[in-house]
């Protein structure tokens, strides 16, 4: 597989060799405002035949065709394989995929929600998972740690992850129902851990989310030790990211991780 990644998309800083991995930002596309410019989820108002080319151009930056998920908020995990790449293979309802196969593109779309990608050693096996605060609350990145360590025959602490550009902690405003999630407490008008009060000791039953930071916490729990990246906030950037939370009616990014073939 060669790549030929636009200059602006993210890649993770992590020594995995044998292994690829992006994030797309939304440059590099042909669809029309309010989609500009590379949308890549179908369905939400965009010209079909644009988000047709802007999917041609990942997989062409890439070397192939990412497998795409029905992703419904859950913890769910699939095991991909090279059947999975083949025109007219069932779409997979998941949050998460995994693969031990080279040249198998796992993927996730994100417009908010943090992209978490893995990489096991010796480029034995890859996942990415779609982490919104209901599958971070509900155990997604438990359940594909777990998958793809028993695939890759490793244990948690000989991973890597990497958080890509989601929703960030200054943005991400959250009510009583998130806290409880967390195991925290939405009686509690005050800074928790993961959760800035709004109007501290007031009436006020908002608060802040850092859904990175909650993430690290389960990824370090869970017994991951290298972790990076996290660092972006998809609304405070309209010109690079798309948001949901920001624009409503938008498009989507998609982090990408795959198996170099050999």
């Amino acid at each position: 597989m060669t790549t030929r990644l636009h200059a602006d998309w993210l890649m993770p800083e992590w020594d995995a060799p044998g292994t690829g991995a992006v994030m797309t930002t939304r440059h590099g596309g042909v669809s029309a405002a309010p989609f500009d410019s590379l949308n890549l989820r179908d369905g939400l108002g965009d010209d079909p035949v644009a988000v047709a080319q802007n999917q041609r151009r990942l997989a062409d930056a890439i070397g192939a065709a990412p497998v795409w998920l029905k992703q419904v908020h859950g913890a769910g995990v699939v095991q991909l394989a090279e059947r999975d790449r083949q025109p007219g293979a069932p779409l997979h309802h998941a949050d998460a995929s995994f693969t031990v196969e080279p040249g198998v593109v796992c993927a996730v779309q994100v417009a908010d929600c943090l992209p978490v990608l893995f990489a096991a050693p010796a480029a034995r096996g890859v996942a990415a998972a779609h982490a919104g605060w209901r599958g971070l609350a509900g155990g997604v990145l438990e359940a594909a740690i777990a998958a793809l360590c028993n695939a890759a025959r490793c244990e948690p602490g000989e991973l890597q992850a990497w958080l890509g550009a989601c929703i960030g902690p200054r943005r991400f405003e959250v009510g009583g129902d998130v806290l409880g999630a967390f195991g925290a407490d939405p009686d509690r008008h005050a800074d928790q851990p993961g959760f800035a009060a709004l109007e501290p000791g007031g009436e006020s039953r908002k608060w802040n989310a850092d859904l990175p930071w909650l993430a690290r916490q389960r990824l370090v729990a869970a017994g991951v030790q290298s972790v990076n990246g996290g660092t972006w906030c998809t609304v405070e950037s309209p010109s690079r990211f798309f948001s949901f939370r920001r624009d409503g009616l938008t498009g989507r990014m998609a982090a990408a991780v795959w198996i170099e073939r050999r």
